[in-house]
């Protein structure tokens, strides 16, 4: 219960927890997962967490920029196939992570989110 950086705003402001609270977690745990970086990272405090670093490249599309090294390729066949992949990974983790717990998507979304990306960018594209 509450580990640093994965805990929801609603946690730490008013003690709540709840099911959209692990929702948050989640949104957190896939950005770790596919950033390779961890919320407690250096380069994160009290000027930038991990998911305004996300965010930031999302907004500036440079998606490719914030995988982890060891995921993408410009010399691999499947680059562009997983580069889709990997964004909406990444804007399905934004959604996760609304401050609001009103605008946050519960995991039965999350859930059907990941199967839509899998077999959307995976699956149609043989990567």
């Amino acid at each position: 219960m509450a580990t640093i950086g994965y805990a929801a705003p609603e946690f730490g402001m008013d003690g709540k927890v709840s099911i959209k609270g692990d929702v948050y977690s989640f949104g957190v745990l896939l950005l770790e997962m596919f950033t390779g970086k961890k919320p407690t990272d250096d380069m994160f405090g009290e000027e930038r967490s991990l998911k305004e670093w996300v965010s930031e490249a999302l907004e500036q599309n440079a998606t490719a920029e914030i995988v982890a090294s060891t995921l993408l390729s410009t010399e691999d066949q499947y680059y562009s196939a997983k580069e889709l992949c990997l964004l909406s990974i990444f804007q399905l983790a934004m959604k996760c992570l609304a401050v609001s717990v009103d605008e946050r998507i519960n995991m039965i979304e999350a859930v059907a989110s990941l199967h839509n990306i899998y077999t959307t960018t995976v699956a149609g594209n043989g990567a």
